[in-house]
C-alpha cells in the first residue's frame, strides 16, 4: 500500500432533511467534507495510508472537523491550527427535476489565510508516493492558490506523482480567473481528472464540432478534448466522469479515460443510479477510486471501472464520505442483492 497526501479545505455541511427547502427547515443535518478530504476517506477505507492537510481553527469546530477524519482513519498530524473559522456550507437536497442548491459561508476561512509557512512540505512529503489536490482549492483565495503551487512544487521535487480533480466552481470564482491560475498548476500534474464542463471553463478545452453538453454522450468529444490536454500539457492520463443527468434523483454514471503517451481511449462499465440518495462527494469517490486503483498496479482499464463503481456506491450514502471497502467495490455489479 502507498501513501497518498491531498490538501484542501474541510467545511462544516449543513442540509436540509428530507429533501427540504432552505425556508422549510427548522434544522439541518450536520456533516463534514470537502474535496480532498472526501478523497483521503475513501482511499483510507481501502486500506492505503492517507494524509488530509488542511487548515482549521483552533477551536472546538475545528477539532469535530479533524475527529470526523480521524474516526476513519485518516491521518491529519499537519492540518495548521490557525485563522478563524471553519467555512461552511448549506446543501438543500433535490429531487426529481428540482436541482439541489449549495451555499456558501467560507469566506476568509482558515485554509483561504493560510500561508505556505504554516506548512513543512518537506515533512508533509516525506515518504508519500502521491499528492492529490483540486481546483477548489485555489478558487478560494489568492493566498490558498499560492500555497496549493507552493505544495505542488514540493511534491514535484520529492518524485511524486501528482493529480488534480479540475472541479469548476461557478460560485467560487470565473472562468477567467479560473484559466488563469490552473493553467499555470497544470505544469505540476501527472494525471488530470475533470469533466467536459471543467475542461472548457478551467483550462479552455472545447471539443471539436461534437456537443457534449446535448444530453447525449459522444466519446468522439472527449477523446478531443483529451487528446488537446495530453498535447500541452504533456499528462499520463486524463480522466473524465460521465453523469448523465435524467433527474437529480435518476443519473447514469460511467468515466472515460486516455493514455497520454499511447492516446489509448477507453469507457468504463454503467450504472443506472435510482433513487441518488446523496451525490455530493460523487466526483471526489471517484478520484479516490481511481488513485487507489492505480496505486494498487491495476492498469488503466480496470483503475477506472473501480473508480465507476466505487462512485456510484458513494451516491447511495448520505455525507460528503464514501463508506465503502475494498471488497465492496470489487463486488459491485449494480444489482443491489442483500448480501447473506
Amino acid at each position: 500500500m502507498g501513501k497518498i497526501v491531498t490538501m484542501g479545505e474541510i467545511m462544516l455541511r449543513l442540509s436540509t432533511p428530507n429533501n427540504e427547502r432552505f425556508i422549510q427547515a427548522d434544522e439541518f443535518d450536520i456533516n463534514y467534507g470537502g474535496g480532498e478530504a472526501n478523497v483521503a476517506v475513501s482511499l483510507a477505507n481501502y486500506g492505503h495510508e492517507a494524509e488530509f492537510v488542511s487548515a482549521v481553527p483552533a477551536n472546538p469546530i475545528g477539532d469535530c472537523a479533524i475527529a470526523a477524519l480521524r474516526k476513519y482513519g485518516v491521518e491529519t498530524k499537519h492540518i495548521a491550527r490557525t485563522g478563524d473559522r471553519l467555512g461552511i456550507y448549506f446543501l438543500e437536497t433535490g429531487a426529481s427535476m428540482r436541482a439541489s442548491n449549495v451555499v456558501y459561508d467560507r469566506a476568509n476561512s482558515s485554509i483561504a489565510t493560510a500561508t505556505a509557512d504554516n506548512f513543512d512540505f518537506d515533512a508533509i512529503f516525506e515518504g508519500a508516493d502521491w499528492f492529490h489536490f483540486t481546483g477548489i482549492t485555489p478558487a478560494v483565495s489568492d493566498i490558498a492558490a499560492e500555497v496549493t503551487e507552493a505544495a505542488c512544487k514540493a511534491a514535484k521535487a520529492k518524485g511524486l506523482t501528482v493529480s488534480c480533480d479540475l472541479n469548476f466552481r461557478k460560485k467560487l470564482w470565473s472562468s477567467e480567473k479560473a484559466q488563469k491560475v490552473m493553467t499555470n498548476l497544470m505544469q505540476y500534474v501527472d494525471v488530470c481528472i475533470g469533466n467536459e464542463e471543467d475542461a472548457e471553463k478551467v483550462l479552455g478545452f472545447k471539443p471539436g464540432n461534437t456537443d457534449v453538453t446535448s444530453g447525449e454522450l459522444e466519446m468522439a468529444g472527449y477523446q478531443d478534448i483529451f487528446n488537446q490536454m495530453c498535447d500541452k500539457f504533456g499528462f499520463k492520463y486524463v480522466i473524465s466522469s460521465l453523469r448523465e443527468s435524467f433527474s437529480a434523483s435518476h443519473n447514469g454514471w460511467s468515466a472515460c479515460i486516455m493514455d497520454g503517451k499511447t492516446r489509448e481511449f477507453f469507457r468504463s462499465n454503467r450504472f443506472d443510479i435510482s433513487p441518488i440518495v446523496d451525490r455530493v462527494g460523487g466526483g471526489d469517490s471517484f478520484a479516490g477510486g481511481l488513485i487507489c486503483g492505480l496505486m494498487d498496479g491495476k492498469d488503466m482499464k480496470d483503475a477506472l471501472n473501480f473508480a465507476v463503481a466505487a462512485s456510484a456506491l458513494k451516491h447511495t450514502i448520505p455525507g460528503d464520505f464514501n463508506l465503502v471497502t475494498r471488497s465492496e467495490v470489487e463486488n459491485c455489479d449494480g444489482s443491489g442483492r442483500v448480501q447473506r
